[in-house]
């Protein structure tokens, strides 16, 4: 009986050894952005993560990060200053961009990740459309600084903002 017993948990471990998931971390991000209207292009930094990505069954991952404000860089020193100001994104009162996943769902071209994202202390709902190459992600959105109390232009859709994400990951 206890050879049969042994047998068993060897038999257990293997199979639970085998279904594990092969998680990862993001180890760097490139997040870039464009201002549609006025054509500006940029990026952000000062990436920090605390995500679980489950490389196997990625719809099990929780995203979760921030960047920093104050790396916004547009390629104009006067314009980057002033997106830094308290009249656009106010680096001083609100320093991050935060966002964290509610759900991540498997598409026909990758993943859709569902989540929340919070501009100067306003949270709204965005997607994030991802497809996976090798060891990294790769993923869009579109979101209006409007909606985040970021008025540049009057009108909402002059407010569009193209932004991508290349996460690299780190097994």
């Amino acid at each position: 009986m206890n050879q049969k017993l042994l047998v068993f948990f060897i038999f257990l471990n293997c199979a639970f050894g085998l279904t594990a998931q092969q998680t990862a971390t993001i180890s760097s991000a490139e997040i870039s952005f464009t201002f549609v209207s006025k054509n500006v292009e940029g990026t952000i930094s000062g990436f920090e993560s605390s995500s679980a990505i489950h490389l196997d069954a990625l719809e099990d991952s929780k995203f979760k990060g921030s960047v920093a404000v104050e790396t916004i860089k547009t390629g104009n020193f006067l314009r980057d200053w002033s997106l830094k100001s308290g009249k656009y994104f106010d680096a001083d009162t609100h320093p991050q961009l935060t966002f964290e996943s509610t759900d991540v769902t498997k598409t026909n071209d990758g993943y859709s990740v569902k989540g929340e994202l919070t501009i100067k202390g306003t949270s709204k709902a965005i997607t994030i459309d991802f497809k996976r190459n090798d060891n990294q992600l790769i993923g869009t959105t579109t979101l209006f600084s409007s909606d985040f109390g970021i008025e540049i232009k009057n009108d909402r859709e002059d407010n569009e903002v193209y932004v991508k994400f290349v996460l690299s990951l780190k097994t």
